[in-house]
């Protein structure tokens, strides 16, 4: 290792040194929310999965992966800066306290495809946003509409701990969600839901 003997700092070095220190403005400081999103923009980033046929084939993103207390900080931290950011709707209930743990969100997620797996008609579509878990839709019901349009639809959500919504059949604007009591009043009303009308 060569080191470089530059000589004594001149008098003039060490003022010009200070100057600089002293006009730092704190308009030019660093600001860490665009950091902070861009993180987070990678913890939701989801990794194939296009050919999913359930949401467990889709689990690949840091949020699935990484230790639930470290997603939960992150996550805690991103929604100070932005309450709306993008993220799995189990996170958002782990987080409100309305679920206890990501496990149990999963668990609600197998349960579910593993209902309408066994149904004809429904399909799941993995390609949403970011963050999200992921959608079922009954195709059937397409051929109620007259126009092209979207066949009845049933999401996870954190909205109520009953935490699955539908949302019927429709074209044009959609109607509001109707929410389920969970997977027991799933299970009994299935053959309701598949006859939703527009």
């Amino acid at each position: 290792m060569t080191v470089v003997d530059t000589g004594p700092t001149t008098d003039a070095a060490a003022a010009a040194e200070e100057q600089r220190r002293s006009s730092h403005q704190p308009s030019q400081a660093l600001r860490v929310e665009p950091l902070l999103g861009l993180e987070w923009s990678q913890a939701i980033e989801q990794w194939g999965g296009e050919n999913a046929t359930t949401p467990a084939e889709t689990r690949r993103s840091w949020v699935h992966r990484a230790p639930e207390q470290q997603v939960l900080a992150l996550y805690r931290a991103i929604i100070e800066t932005d309450p709306e950011a993008p993220a799995p709707w189990w996170l958002r209930a782990v987080a409100d306290g309305t679920l206890k743990s990501r496990l149990e969100g999963f668990s609600v997620e197998d349960r579910v495809a593993k209902l309408l797996t066994a149904r004809p008609g429904w399909v799941y579509v993995p390609w949403t946003a970011d963050g999200d878990s992921g959608f079922w839709e009954y195709v059937p019901s397409e051929r109620k509409l007259a126009e092209p349009g979207v066949p009845t639809t049933l999401m996870l959500t954190d909205r109520h701990t009953g935490w699955i919504d539908v949302v019927r059949v429709h074209a044009g604007d959609a109607p509001s969600p109707v929410a389920v009591a969970g997977l027991p009043d799933l299970r009994a009303n299935l053959a309701r839901v598949e006859s939703l009308n527009p």
